[in-house]
């Protein structure tokens, strides 16, 4: 059951101009089930995607980085769930291939104006003819309000749809950002099983929205963890239709910086409703690292704790065994650590001070705490003024059910 994950009202999710959205039935993997999305985007729109760094990298994501290197503008986004395409090899490929001109041969389009996603099983054959037959459908469907419909069809072990949407206003134009993601479990995206597609009217030239995509996906998706384990399919793709009248050239328009953080608050939004709604999960934990040298550092610090299964069962547990965070604090890396001058809280409750427990802490504080849903660790290690934040989860017996069950 989703955590406190919270999906808006119909009336709050706002179409992009540009971008008109089709679902079908293909029966990838089970009958009966929209299973396929397609983003139909007008010319002029600037398409810019970050993708896994996992090395056996799926067939359709190597066909979009080597389509978005091409240069041509990309005219529409293809996604099937139930098969990820991944560690299928050449035939994995040519079926992603075969997806793409198939679409572009409908639309009238190049086949490499086509990105292709799939997000499923691995290591089994893509079923493309049952792709390529329902494409048809899913283009006749296309319409500028479904996005809740693709935040649903988009899922997998998902357990809710995960939609972000706002209307801004830049310098008198109204401007419009609308996302979905989906992503439950092996979830570590390192690119960045997830997909996120964000969307606004506002005009970006290619290269720019290119960098604004690196940077987004750095702060957000870059920033949850569910299990530790990166995909063979993490996608985030970001697009500027240009239909407002809000065209941005540089990043010296002083409509810029507000966009950027407006795109950057949708996404980690995207991103954290993946930890909420991840496989078997019962606590969303934001996991503060403060006071550390460098980034690095800080990083490395907040994956030992989220990473930790003795800290992620103890949060399960409910129990303030909160030793299992200083011990990976330990190991985290960071040799010359002073454990003196290190602090940690739980919440607002100081737990560790001075290389030991707090003197004022209190178990039934921490266990206080631990009874939540919403749960932060915050970790001072006093040797500069760098600060990262990582989102996780804890680990239930439904997360090993789910898994263990996941191809039946």
């Amino acid at each position: 059951m989703a955590i406190q994950l919270h999906i808006p009202a119909p009336d709050a999710i706002h179409p992009v101009r540009g971008v008109r959205i089709g679902i079908a039935k293909a029966g990838i993997r089970k009958a009966d089930r929209r299973d396929l999305t397609v983003f139909l985007l007008d010319p002029g729109t600037a398409v810019a995607g970050v993708f896994t760094r996992n090395r056996f990298k799926a067939a359709p994501v190597q066909v979009c980085e080597t389509h978005l290197a091409a240069g041509q503008a990309i005219r529409a986004l293809v996604i099937n769930t139930g098969n990820a395409n991944a560690g299928t090899g050449q035939a994995g490929l040519d079926a992603a291939l075969e997806t793409c001109v198939a679409l572009s041969t409908q639309l009238g389009v190049a086949a490499a104006q086509i990105l292709p996603f799939s997000t499923g099983v691995i290591l089994e054959p893509l079923p493309v003819e049952r792709l390529v037959a329902a494409l048809p459908d899913a283009i006749m469907s296309a319409g500028a309000e479904h996005w809740f419909d693709a935040a649903h069809a988009i899922m997998t072990t998902d357990t809710q749809p995960k939609i972000h949407s706002a209307h801004i206003e830049l310098g008198g134009s109204p401007v419009t950002i609308t996302g979905i993601s989906k992503g439950a479990g092996m979830i570590r995206p390192n690119m960045a099983t997830m997909l996120g597609f964000l969307a606004t009217d506002a005009g970006l030239p290619a290269p720019l929205l290119k960098k604004l995509a690196h940077e987004i996906a750095e702060q957000s998706f870059n920033r949850i963890t569910v299990d530790g384990d990166t995909s063979t399919n993490d996608s985030f793709v970001l697009m500027a239709t240009g239909a407002s009248s809000a065209i941005i050239e540089s990043e010296r328009d002083p409509r810029y910086a507000p966009l950027a953080s407006a795109l950057a608050d949708a996404a980690l939004d995207l991103a954290r409703k993946i930890v909420r709604d991840a496989e078997g999960a019962t606590k969303f934990i934001t996991i503060r690292v403060e006071d550390a040298g460098n980034s690095h550092e800080a990083l490395q610090v907040a994956y030992a704790i989220a990473h930790s299964p003795l800290v992620k069962t103890a949060f399960y547990a409910s129990d303030p065994n909160l030793g299992r965070i200083l011990a990976a604090i330990g190991y985290a890396g960071i040799e010359d650590l002073d454990i003196q001058a290190l602090r940690l809280w739980l919440d607002d409750v100081l737990v560790a001070s001075q290389g030991g427990r707090d003197p004022a802490y209190r178990e039934e504080d921490g266990q206080r705490v631990m009874a939540g849903q919403d749960i932060t660790v915050r970790v001072s290690l006093g040797r500069g003024g760098v600060a990262e934040t990582v989102y996780t989860c804890d680990f239930s017996h439904e997360y090993v059910s789910i898994n263990a069950d996941y191809r039946s």
